[in-house]
């Protein structure tokens, strides 16, 4: 009898289509990126990023009691460094004081139970707009393992959950785990950007930190050297493996949607907690053919999200968080 098998009764109706369904989301699913500011009662919009918001102290202690009301759990912080603390040794990053460990110390006292999550990386604080020291046209590795050794114990002193190294120096796992162990939190998580490319995708998150690389002779102007190159998979699994053995307890894959037969790589190698970050290039994108008219906001931004999830992501650090949880309910 012709057919016997018909996928489609399973795809008949919305209850049967829910039952079945392999992969949904959930606001469980999402980190939150926040751009933090100096001031009072600024909540500025990113020219490159509409609906997204660069946001003083006092501001974000409303946002992140909102986002825990919505059933967010975890934020992500960067900082935009005023000009005058940036330098090419990266001080600014250690101080105590210093804008991103008071923005800590502000969502811990906002929302206690927000898990906060940290970017670990030279580039906002850099005078150079590189996530390492540079010095003779060279991005210094060991020199900068070191200071974000220093970095991390930083930001675990102020409260931090978890820190998220971005700058791929090799090695900096290991050196970051040995500071936070030796500084007595060996309970702060390390959440690794383990896969992070050297895409295009990028530039509206540099414009609302002012971190791109500064073009200056026998200086890189791109991160190249040591962020992926886009055409290579199995290194992901190297990168990966080695964040492991050094003590990452979640690794992560950047950017999203162009990479996700390198987020299915890792889930079928590794048994540890997988993030995705849907970049900025990614939501600028889509909110751009949005206004356009071309695409419907809402049901492209679920399926992406979705796409990444049934990818192999247990995490997603995405800018739509906030919205995908409204229509999540």
């Amino acid at each position: 009898m012709y057919p016997s098998i018909r996928n489609r009764r399973l795809r008949n109706n919305p209850a049967i289509r829910d039952l079945v369904r392999e992969t949904a989301l959930s606001p469980n699913d999402f980190i939150v990126p926040l751009f933090i500011v100096e001031g009072t009662g600024i909540k500025e919009e990113i020219g490159a990023m509409p609906g997204y918001f660069r946001m003083s102290l006092d501001v974000l202690k409303g946002e992140v009691k909102q986002l825990w009301g919505m059933g967010l759990k975890a934020v992500l912080l960067f900082v935009k460094v005023e000009d005058s603390l940036k330098d090419n040794s990266g001080k600014e990053a250690l101080n105590p004081d210093g804008l991103m460990q008071r923005a800590i110390k502000t969502v811990k006292e906002a929302c206690p139970q927000m898990l906060v999550m940290t970017d670990v990386a030279l580039d906002p604080y850099s005078s150079y707009g590189h996530d390492g020291i540079v010095a003779n046209g060279k991005i210094l590795n060991d020199a900068t393992t070191a200071v974000l050794g220093e970095m991390s114990l930083s930001h675990a002193q102020a409260g931090a959950d978890l820190v998220a190294p971005s700058d791929m120096m090799d090695g900096r796992v290991g050196v970051i785990r040995q500071a936070l162990d030796t500084g007595g939190f060996t309970d702060t998580g390390i959440m690794s950007y383990s896969a992070k490319y050297a895409s295009s995708f990028y530039g509206p998150f540099r414009s609302a930190l002012d971190s791109a690389p500064v073009a200056e002779k026998d200086i890189p102007n791109d991160k190249k050297t040591y962020q992926m190159d886009p055409g290579n998979r199995l290194e992901a699994i190297r990168e990966t493996t080695l964040d492991i053995e050094e003590g990452a307890d979640i690794v992560m894959v950047k950017p999203g949607l162009c990479y996700l037969d390198i987020v299915r790589d890792l889930r079928e190698a590794f048994d540890v907690p997988i993030a995705v970050y849907q970049v900025s290039g990614e939501y600028a994108m889509l909110k751009a053919a949005a206004a356009k008219g071309w695409l419907d906001e809402e049901a492209v931004m679920m399926e992406q999200l979705l796409s990444i999830k049934r990818a192999g992501a247990d995490l997603i650090a995405t800018y739509f968080a906030r919205e995908a949880a409204k229509l999540l309910g």
